[in-house]
């Protein structure tokens, strides 16, 4: 293993070809790499070969677990701490060396996951202010796990918005994850409108909502419980959090957030006037 970090990092992919050997190519210090590929028709699982990675195909079969879960439990890994990234996500240098200085923190189990910020790339700009988005990305597989999201509603290969659960605590590394997606914007408006007609089902049911908000980030449940969010969140984002200094890209991404959260309220009244409609005719 030599000066391996004793970390095996699984990647999910799917047609991912045009970011993914960057992704592999931050991931030399790692012992293991898995890419969990769900049958890509590009040139993804070739790239994945020749940075090294190990390639697991991936055929969801509509029940638990999905991919992440699969990925830790099912995909070959010879470590217990995991790595979780979406393939346009890379790790970063000070990242990579914050998790070499924790190995012994890590090793000693006091905690069963950890909390990484994302520098989010919105509309071709990395953000360095503003709202930041935490993900739970660093997990040990022997005390972490994915809840079963079909209980849930969420009917798609890959987990949501929701964060794996640890019977240990979480700790929270200080370095980031650099998230450069390079999509156009239309995807990600394509994606959130998913995300939000999800969102809007799930307060539908009280305890159901709860419950997700209990599987979020803490940032994640605070802004559960929020009023108002459109308008709180783009004063939170764009100017308690100096969203402005990243100039237009900043703007727009604290508008496109506060809009989401505008399209999560505007589904749910939705829904909750079709179901009192569909009562009173019955």
């Amino acid at each position: 293993m030599g000066d391996k970090l004793p970390i095996t990092a699984v990647i999910i992919s799917r047609n991912e070809e045009s970011g993914i050997r960057a992704t592999l190519e931050r991931l030399r210090d790692f012992d293991q790499v898995i890419v969990v590929d769900s049958r890509s028709t590009d040139r993804t699982v070739e790239i994945a070969q020749e940075c090294g990675a190990t390639v697991v195909p991936f055929d969801w079969d509509g029940r638990y677990p999905k991919k992440k879960q699969w990925g830790m439990t099912h995909a070959g890994a010879r470590h217990d701490w995991i790595l979780l990234l979406d393939a346009d996500e890379l790790v970063t240098p000070e990242l990579a060396q914050e998790i070499r200085a924790r190995l012994p923190e890590l090793a000693r189990r006091e905690y069963g996951a950890y909390d990484i910020r994302l520098r989010y790339k919105f509309a071709g700009r990395f953000l360095d202010h503003g709202h930041t988005v935490v993900k739970r990305s660093l997990v040990d597989r022997r005390v972490t796990r994915f809840v079963e999201l079909e209980e849930l509603g969420w009917d798609y290969e890959v987990e949501g918005h929701v964060q794996p659960q640890s019977d240990l605590p979480i700790g929270r590394m200080a370095a980031r994850i650099e998230h450069d997606d390079r999509d156009p914007v239309e995807s990600w408006f394509t994606r959130h409108n998913k995300y939000s007609g999800w969102e809007a089902r799930l307060m539908a049911d009280r305890e159901l909502f709860r419950e997700v908000a209990h599987r979020r980030t803490s940032q994640g449940r605070v802004w559960a419980k929020v009023p108002f969010k459109p308008l709180v969140f783009f004063l939170y984002s764009y100017v308690a959090r100096a969203g402005f200094l990243d100039g237009r890209a900043g703007f727009d991404y604290a508008v496109a957030l506060s809009m989401y959260y505008w399209q999560i309220g505007v589904k749910a009244r939705e829904n909750v006037r079709l179901a009192h409609k569909e009562a009173v005719s019955a």
